[in-house]
């Protein structure tokens, strides 16, 4: 595993998932495919959502585990889904998940470069219509850069 949080097969340009708890277990899926997680954070990432709704604002949804949840954590790392029908988020709509794995605090770092790409409403209609992986992992390159 590299040392950026994001690599190109933790991107999905086309989700699957209808549902939100779908979806949080599609990102948590890549975030495990990718080592960074074992399987115990999705349940960390429902109680989560459970208590407080990861939803941010502009299409996006981001989340990730408990405190408690932190021992299943085994390196800081994203997953990005996006989804052409929106998925009903407590009433809003979601097209964006981003699954976050922040190792020793890691995740605030991680929360903060995803926020300023998603408060530029023209990134998020970039994002919106890239065309593959490879153009979503273009968009969200400034994730990986200290």
């Amino acid at each position: 595993m590299s040392d950026n949080v994001l690599s190109l097969t933790s991107i999905k340009v086309n989700g699957s998932a209808s549902t939100k708890e779908e979806a949080i277990a599609e990102a948590n899926d890549l975030l495990l495919a990718a080592g960074a997680v074992t399987d115990e954070y999705l349940a960390s990432m429902l109680e989560r959502e459970n208590s407080v709704s990861t939803y941010m604002g502009n299409y996006l949804a981001i989340p990730h585990g408990t405190n408690e949840g932190k021992d299943a954590i085994l390196a800081s790392a994203l997953s990005f889904v996006r989804y052409s029908k929106p998925i009903d988020w407590n009433g809003e709509e979601v097209r964006f998940v981003v699954g976050i794995a922040g190792k020793e605090g890691g995740h605030l770092d991680i929360l903060s470069k995803i926020a300023v790409i998603f408060s530029d409403e023209d990134e998020v209609e970039k994002l919106l219509h890239a065309p593959s992986d490879e153009a979503l992992f273009a968009l969200l390159s400034d994730v990986n850069e200290d």
